[in-house]
């Protein structure tokens, strides 16, 4: 039955890479251009990506380089990233703006493990409503007769065996993520 379980393994699969999107942009004491995705710079009155301004590279293991293409844009990326939550001061030189990640500690590795958990946690619900919701679909087209009852079975058994495989996938990227941030 393709019309219910098909859209409900390509909405899991979105929560499966919201959560890998969030996972990149957490900071884990190495210079990570993903950590500037979600900041936008007000570009003649439009909210535009910094990857979209300027040229964004790790020019060591805790530094990352922003170079605009427009040097006047270089004030407005500024105050973008020190009003962001990312928690790194940039240092402008007025060509090139530099973020030094620090080293991280213990305690704020233990944090930012919790962060991974709970992001993780969100993701594993959502792709639990998902399935609740598709098996209410399809409980409703047994009831009007769409679906033989034979169906209902295979397909609630099929789908939990998807929902099962999303969710080891969740555990699995969120453990891999946690060690990452949790060792030296």
């Amino acid at each position: 039955m393709d019309d219910f379980l098909k859209p409900a393994q390509d909405k899991m699969n979105k929560s499966v890479d919201a959560m890998k999107n969030e996972f990149a942009a957490i900071r884990a004491g190495r210079a990570n251009p993903a950590v500037l995705d979600k900041l936008r710079v007000d570009y003649y009155g439009t909210p535009t990506p910094i990857s979209q301004m300027a040229a964004i590279n790790v020019a060591e293991a805790r530094l990352l380089t922003i170079q605009p293409w427009d040097v006047s844009t270089i004030k407005l990326i500024e105050k973008a990233i020190q009003t962001s939550d990312i928690g790194i001061n940039p240092q402008n030189d007025g060509r090139i703006i530099r973020l030094a990640f620090p080293q991280l500690t213990e305690d704020s590795r233990r944090d930012i493990a919790k962060q991974i958990k709970h992001l993780a946690e969100a993701a594993k619900v959502s792709v639990r409503n998902t399935r609740r919701d598709t098996v209410d679909k399809l409980k409703k087209a047994q009831k009007a007769s769409e679906i033989t009852e034979d169906d209902l079975k295979i397909d609630e058994k099929e789908l939990q065996d998807i929902t099962d495989k999303f969710v080891k996938e969740i555990d699995t990227l969120a453990t891999a993520k946690e060690k990452e941030i949790m060792e030296l």
